[in-house]
């Protein structure tokens, strides 16, 4: 319609033989038109891909002089995150791609430097849409950390129990996934294969995570289910969780693995975020865990919970 109107313009100044104003109209047709192909340009590639991430810097101290009721002298703690996605969307196909990278220590006179959160997980899924939200889809996950893990059965001692690729959980999954908006998935695989990889010739001796001593990979197959929900729950609070269950056919299958991770975010400002996670992880295989009444050393419900203040950029 506006092309139209322009058109009819043109008209009307031609039939009045005003030459000079018929050239400016042409101009700016040209010049709409150019600027028309490259907006939808931009739009198509924007259709295709959505790409995008947020880096956050979390620092805490304290310290303590003449205080009575005692307490470390000086405590410091750094967490770093970083989270990038690039997701694909065209016609019936999709490919969400996400990288989810922490790393914190906390630092006291009395305990030295410790860590306090160390996490690489990366998911590559493709989907091809079936109808009513479900797609057929595959999955692939990698997680591991980055540093040298220690557990301290005292305060003066710790027992080295992990470090890159020691362990590494890989999982391979065709499967159904349900999405019925953006911001929430539920994946279901009955026929999942993941591997559990020992890097560290010290840990494979010990047969760490379930893997046969003196072996670095252990094979499993079973039942994979993963639950992903990102919502803004009320005006400037996020709330993220995602959570896999694993059940594996070949070793006890009634103790199901699981890993949680939940994520409350407080936007204070532009750059300011107010920041509470919690994890929760089982695993049946990782037996180093001492009951004190019985002396058996066994699988335990594992949490860690990490509260920070700290800069956020979006990009």
């Amino acid at each position: 319609m506006k092309h139209f109107s322009c058109i009819l313009l043109l008209a009307l100044f031609a039939f009045a033989g005003t030459a000079r104003a018929q050239d400016q109209t042409f101009k700016k047709l040209r010049e709409e038109s150019a600027k028309g192909i490259k907006n939808t340009e931009k739009d198509t590639t924007g259709r295709l891909w959505r790409k995008g991430g947020s880096f956050g810097l979390n620092f805490n101290q304290g310290s303590l002089s003449n205080w009575a009721a005692g307490g470390d002298k000086l405590s410091l703690s750094l967490l770093g995150t970083l989270n990038v996605f690039a997701n694909y969307k065209k016609g019936r196909h999709s490919w969400d791609n996400n990288l989810d990278l922490a790393y914190g220590y906390v630092n006291t006179t009395s305990l030295g430097t410790r860590k306090s959160d160390d996490r690489i997980d990366l998911t590559s899924k493709y989907g091809y849409d079936i109808g009513r939200n479900w797609y057929l889809s595959g999955l692939f996950n990698l997680r591991t950390q980055f540093a040298d893990g220690y557990i301290y059965p005292t305060d003066s001692t710790r027992e080295f129990t992990s470090t890159f690729f020691a362990p590494a959980y890989i999982v391979l999954s065709p499967g159904l996934d349900w999405m019925p908006n953006k911001e929430f998935s539920l994946f279901m695989s009955p026929f999942t294969g993941r591997w559990v990889v020992i890097r560290d010739e010290f840990l494979s001796n010990k047969g760490a995570y379930g893997v046969d001593t003196g072996k670095h990979v252990k094979s499993e197959f079973g039942a994979y289910v993963t639950v992903n929900w990102n919502k803004e729950i009320a005006k400037n609070i996020t709330y993220k969780t995602k959570l896999e269950l694993f059940s594996n056919y070949k070793e006890r299958p009634q103790n199901i693995d699981m890993f949680w991770t939940n994520v409350i975010s407080l936007k204070v400002n532009k750059f300011i975020n107010a920041n509470v996670s919690w994890d929760m992880i089982y695993d049946d295989d990782v037996r180093v865990f001492e009951n004190k009444e019985t002396g058996i050393m066994g699988p335990r419900l594992q949490i860690k919970q990490v509260l920070g203040v700290g800069i956020t950029a979006k990009f």
